[in-house]
């Protein structure tokens, strides 16, 4: 159903309508937060003082450490460590920016004012900051209550890796990190919260710029001893960004909820850029090594991975997830048929870790295919040539990988000759050439990555040994849900549980369903709405992993196809025809083999709301169908530890060129060339409009973005320090195609694409910097690769050059 049409959300926003939580006012009497933060990493809390900040004009509650360890549980895990997580620090503060107090009062300067009058003692302790010093032996406890600062640890094993590894003409091995970075979104976090009090028992109402409320109540309702229909979360329609990194904002939730109850009011909070660098959410920075089995062709034939992730001060839910989300394509497009996976979370004295755009596919990916280019280099084949002697086969699919994923569909050898035929690859290789001649830095660098979309978070599960799930209490699924009805004068109504960070949910939803009932878009009237008491939902429903096209999209199909059906039969009624010969086309029921005879939609619409008598014995008077699509391919894991992570798998094929300024080593992104495979296109402007934002992310996460820890453990905290890329950076020439091989498993054919090239171009590109320095003796392993990360490489090449001479 490939089409372009125009966004029917832009006019609001082009013109200042939008409705963003800021905008919004849904409680009368609202009061304002402040939040009092930690200043260290590490430091046991002695003692708290709140009297000062009570006295304070204005001031209606204070809320500190004691009060949230008496009134809240500590927020649901997803594994059983002992690290118990709340709101605020309670015991101890785990990283610079931690909540430890809020402060409530009548407009933000006087709740700030009195946030600096809350005495905290705290008592310094060393710092945990990076993977080595949590590991370590003598490593300082975060939590007392735990063993150690490994929050899990699991190994798993599919095929004799062993024997394979045993059979192998070389083993090539990588060790890689990746950095921690987040997406930034233009509006940062928001919370307006109100305990009520009520005659059946408290409840919580509560608004939030999330994308996913569903989640959460069962979180807050085991954090608050509630049952979860005696909390309601609601979503503005419009959210400023999101990316994943919204996802942590359920502890804030809890806090402003909790500090409603003590107010007696209403509490509203909005977060600063500051606090949200501080102490808002980031993607997992993750240490790993990686070893391919190959053979003298150049097949890889096993691989070994060991992934340890840094999740800063607490095991956030939905943490670790980020080591789990692709486990189902950790092979990525290539068979390989032995694996080994060691993944291992821990907690250091950083902020807590989460989602983040193309959540664990960048880290993944930057392991992998930086290993592949080793590969190609030792066994002396093109890079290009390497990954397709490895690629899985067209005549493969369904492909089952040894990790218990289900590729639905793919062509990754035609989207690899598109993308390669694109970028006129030979001439690109002659050019490089030339420029090495004359002494330049010009790099060609290459990614095909397997994107994974409608998430299965039955992923979860696997954190936890087989042996210790819980039988009959596991997790899966990727069910979304939509409402829609036909009013007496046939206009349809459709409503949609996700809330859109700029995808065009409602353009695609419109022209989805107008399609189905045969109606002019007009006649369609998309509503967005998230809240957890009228939203029919479960607990994976929501607006994150590239779940809209493949999910909502089938459930928007299976509700118009019944509502159809009931049209058809009314219209059929008014023609005194059977409902067998008609059909739904230009705004009218129409008999299929005599158009000219027909009655208007509408018509057929009033026939149910008005003469239901009319209607034939057994047909129901209902113009309002409800549908969840929940494709039976989401399990949960199985007793082996195999998990069908996601429920379609597309891809992608980048191609990066980027030069280095031989003098200011300064690295250019010129040109990226990108094939994206996401099954049907349902749009191909807003797709491309998803493919430019991604890029913009990874450009981020490849050249400028790190949330960079001094050895003492203070972060980052102003855009000063923190490099996002602008319009500027990205005047890169840009070369976008797309491959269609639709997926069998959702009702059009579609497969996600909001995440691809977030997980690509920071590996194309360190590709390409690795091949554009691999004539001075540079290894790339770690991200970004701004110009003074490559100053020091090139010096250090230089001086170790010097010292074996």
């Amino acid at each position: 159903m490939t089409r372009t049409t125009a966004r029917i959300e832009d006019p609001a926003l082009l013109t200042g309508r939008g409705r963003f939580l800021d905008d919004l006012d849904p409680f009368a009497g609202t009061l304002t937060a402040a939040i009092v933060r930690s200043p260290h990493p590490h430091a046991r809390i002695r003692g708290v003082d709140l009297s000062r900040a009570r006295r304070h004009p204005g001031v209606a509650a204070v809320v500190g450490p004691e009060e949230v360890a008496a009134e809240l549980k500590p927020f649901p895990l997803a594994v059983k460590t002992p690290m118990p997580y709340y709101p605020t620090a309670v015991d101890k503060a785990r990283f610079v920016g931690e909540p430890v107090a809020i402060v409530v009062a009548a407009d933000r300067y006087a709740a700030e004012d009195a946030a600096e009058l809350v005495h905290i003692d705290y008592e310094p302790l060393p710092p945990v900051v990076e993977i080595d010093d949590a590991l370590a032996p003598d490593a300082p406890l975060l939590h007392d209550t735990a063993e150690s600062n490994v929050a899990t640890d699991r190994t798993f094993t599919f095929g004799d890796v062993d024997e394979v590894f045993a059979r192998a003409d070389r083993v090539v091995v990588g060790e890689y990190d990746f950095p921690r970075y987040s997406s930034t979104p233009m509006e940062c976090y928001s919370v307006v919260a109100e305990w009520q009090d009520e005659a059946d028992g408290p409840a919580i109402e509560a608004w939030a710029n999330f994308h996913g409320p569903f989640s959460m109540v069962a979180v807050l309702a085991g954090a608050f001893g509630l049952p979860a229909s005696r909390i309601r979360l609601r979503i503005p329609a419009d959210n400023g960004g999101s990316f994943g990194i919204k996802a942590g904002i359920y502890p804030y939730v809890a806090l402003l909820a909790l500090a409603s109850k003590h107010a007696g009011r209403p509490v509203r909070w909005t977060e600063d850029r500051v606090e949200h660098l501080l102490g808002s959410s980031a993607g997992s920075d993750r240490r790993m090594r990686f070893e391919a089995a190959v053979s003298a062709d150049g097949r890889v034939r096993g691989l070994r991975a060991d992934l340890i992730d840094n999740v800063g001060g607490y095991l956030r839910p939905p943490e670790p997830s980020t080591l789990y989300r692709c486990f189902g394509n950790i092979t990525g497009a290539y068979r390989i048929d032995a694996v080994s996976i060691r993944s291992r979370a821990v907690v250091t004295n950083k902020t807590p870790t989460g989602l983040n755009r193309g959540f664990g596919g960048q880290q993944l990916y930057f392991g992998l295919e930086r290993l592949m280019d080793e590969v190609a280099l030792r066994c002396d084949l093109d890079p290009g040539e390497l990954r397709r002697r490895n690629f899985v086969r067209g005549t493969d699919f369904p492909y089952a990988t040894p990790t218990g994923g289900i590729y639905d569909s793919g062509d990754y050898h035609a989207a690899l000759d598109l993308l390669l035929k694109n970028a006129d690859y030979q001439a690109l290789r002659q050019d490089q050439a030339r420029a090495r001649e004359r002494g330049e830095y010009l790099g060609i660098g290459l990614a095909t990555i397997v994107d994974p979309s409608a998430t299965n978070i039955g992923y979860v599960g696997l954190a936890t040994p087989a042996e210790q799930r819980a039988k009959g209490r596991g997790k899966s699924g990727s069910t979304e849900h939509v409402r829609i009805s036909v009013d007496p004068n046939g206009l349809v109504s459709v409503l949609l549980g996700t809330v859109p960070q700029g995808q065009g949910h409602a353009t695609v939803a419109q022209q989805v369903v107008a399609d189905a009932l045969g109606l002019p878009r007009e006649q369609v009237r998309p509503v967005v709405e998230m809240d957890t008491a009228t939203t029919p939902w479960t607990i994976s429903s929501g607006s994150y992993s590239s779940r809209f096209a493949p999910l909502l999209t089938s459930a928007l199909v299976e509700a118009s196809e019944r509502l159809a059906e009931t049209i058809r039969i009314a219209g059929a009624t008014l023609l005194g025809a059977d409902a067998a010969a008609v059909e739904l086309a230009e705004g009218s029921v129409r008999l299929r083999d005599e158009p000219a005879r027909s009655v208007p939609f509408r018509h057929a619409a009033g026939v149910v709301h008005w003469d239901p008598g009319s209607l034939p014995p057994g047909v129901p008077a209902r113009l309002y169908e409800e549908a969840a699509f929940t494709p039976p391919e989401s399990k949960a894991p199985s007793r082996t530890d195999q998990i069908n992570s996601s429920l379609c798998y597309g891809f992608v094929a980048e191609l990066a060129v980027v030069r280095i300024d031989v003098e200011t080593r300064e690295v250019r992104l010129e040109q990226v060339f990108t094939v994206h495979d996401a099954g049907t296109i349902l749009d191909p402007v807003l797709l491309e409009g998803q493919v430019h934002g991604a890029l913009a992310h990874a450009l981020g996460g490849a050249l400028y973005e790190e949330m960079r820890y001094s050895e003492a453990g203070q972060p980052t905290a102003t855009f000063m320090d923190y490099l996002c890329p602008t319009s500027a950076e990205t005047t890169y020439a840009l070369d976008s195609d797309h491959l269609e091989t639709p997926s069998p498993l959702t009702k059009l054919g579609a497969k996600g694409c909001g995440e691809g090239s977030c997980m690509s171009l920071p590996v194309a590109i360190a590709n390409a910097v690795a091949d554009a320095l691999r004539p001075e003796g540079v290894e790339i392993t770690s991200l970004p690769l701004h110009g003074n990360v490559v100053h020091q490489l090139l010096e250090r090449s230089a001086l170790t050059t010097e010292r074996k001479n």
